[in-house]
Order: structure tokens, then sequence, then C-alpha cells
């Protein structure tokens, strides 16, 4: 539970300062990057000791959950192209998403 609520603390930083520089879509395409790894992390966190098939399935169902994530917000920015600008959400998306990937690596060990 710990491990959650340090990468929500750093997810959260990251969401407001990809607000500052990018605006409200960048903080939009930021939380829902933060609420996809940290739906990752909650799924896999259990099996990293279990057999690898169950460990593999557990990071494929992150993996999925985090593609789905993205899917969901190029819908919305694809339907709301003019409240909702395709380049500050995507940037705002990656920027908050690929830092905590690599965080995810130091903090699940």
């Amino acid at each position: 539970m710990r491990v959650l609520v340090r990468l929500a603390a750093a997810g959260a930083g990251l969401v407001v300062v990809a607000g500052v520089f990018g605006g409200w879509p960048a903080a939009l395409g930021g939380g829902v990057a933060l609420v996809a790894q940290l739906a990752a992390v909650a799924i896999l966190r259990p099996a990293m000791t279990a057999p690898q098939p169950v460990f593999m399935a557990r990071w494929l169902g992150g993996m999925g959950i985090r593609a789905l994530a993205l899917g969901a917000l190029l819908a919305v920015v694809a339907t709301h192209r003019t409240t909702v600008p395709p380049l500050p959400t995507s940037l705002g998306f990656l920027g908050v998403l690929l830092p905590l990937l690599f965080t995810e690596t130091r903090v699940l060990k």
C-alpha cells in the first residue's frame, strides 16, 4: 500500500508540472496516465514473487490497462478536438507515464 501512495505522490507532482507547462489538457492526459499506472502497479504488485507465468500474466494485464487508457484518451481527443487539443493532451500523458514507468522498477523491488 505504501508503494502505491509513493507512486501516487510522485505522479501527482508530475501531473502538476504537466499542467503548469501544458495547461489543463496536459493535466488531463497526465491524470489519465496516473490512474492507469496506479491500476497497473496494483495488479502487478501481488505477483512480484509468483511463478513466471503468473507474473507475466499480471504484467501483460498492466500493459493492457495502459493501452486501454491511451485508447480512451485518444477517443476523447478525436471526438472533442476543439475543447481537448491533441498535442498537449498526448504530451501530458507521455510526460507523466514514462517517468512513472521508470519509477515503477525502483518502487517494486
